[in-house]
């Protein structure tokens, strides 16, 4: 499990979804307790993110990783975790794309729908936003955090990033977690550019939506993410 968390933190990377040194994955191994990302003594950046790195960590009480030190923001995965007993992967980044255009407060909108499906259906369900620019760095801030999460998979931090969330199975949770991260940057990313081109951004019609078809997690998870770990061997 902490090489699957490890190859996912190396995915945030080679996708864009992070840079350098911020941003760190969770999965719950038990009720009290989690493998999460920490910084080791020769920290060199999530693209190199080894199972070294994913240490256990106690889901109550307090942390210690010995030489490697616990994120700063471990509170948005313990309370997440917490307060949502069914959500096994925590992931926090910080896309660009996402950054920006939450600064911008646009909306999240379903632009395209066959183009990218799980996009489509993350937006049409609902993208919440956190209005906080700050760092989750205590429990009171990140309760607040995951109250604003409620049952949605993401949630967007403004002028931060994103907190993305999936239950069940441990390793298809991180693999599902972090291809919806990889799902918000793509709305973010063409909603941006549309802007930038002089459109406004409009969601497409219920209708189409309502034909979008569910293509199973066979392909929008396992498919996608034998896509997306290859291009961690390949970039």
């Amino acid at each position: 499990m902490r090489e699957s968390v490890a190859l996912a933190c190396r995915v945030l990377a080679a996708t864009g979804l992070v840079e350098h040194v911020l941003g760190h994955i969770s999965v719950r191994t038990s009720p009290d307790e989690l493998l999460v990302r920490c910084r080791g003594p020769r920290e060199s950046g999530l693209r190199y993110t080894t199972a070294e790195d994913i240490r256990p960590v106690p889901l109550h009480g307090r942390p210690d990783a010995g030489e490697w030190s616990v994120p700063n923001e471990l509170p948005i995965h313990t309370e997440v975790l917490r307060r949502h007993p069914d959500v096994t992967a925590v992931v926090h980044a910080h896309p660009p794309a996402v950054v920006t255009m939450s600064l911008a407060g646009l909306p999240w909108l379903p632009l395209f729908g066959a183009y990218d499906i799980p996009a489509a259906r993350l937006a049409a369900d609902g993208i919440p936003v956190w209005p906080r620019s700050v760092l989750v760095n205590d429990h009171d801030l990140a309760g607040r955090m995951a109250d604003a999460l409620g049952e949605r998979p993401v949630l967007v931090l403004s002028g931060h990033g994103l907190v993305s969330v999936a239950g069940g199975d441990p390793e298809t949770a991180v693999a599902q977690a972090v291809l919806q991260a990889m799902a918000v940057d793509s709305l973010a990313r063409h909603t941006l550019a549309l802007v930038q081109a002089g459109g406004k951004p409009v969601a497409i019609p219920d209708e189409d939506l309502a034909l979008l078809p569910d293509l199973g997690g066979a392909f929008t998870v396992a498919t996608m993410w034998r896509h997306v770990v290859r291009r961690t061997e390949n970039p």
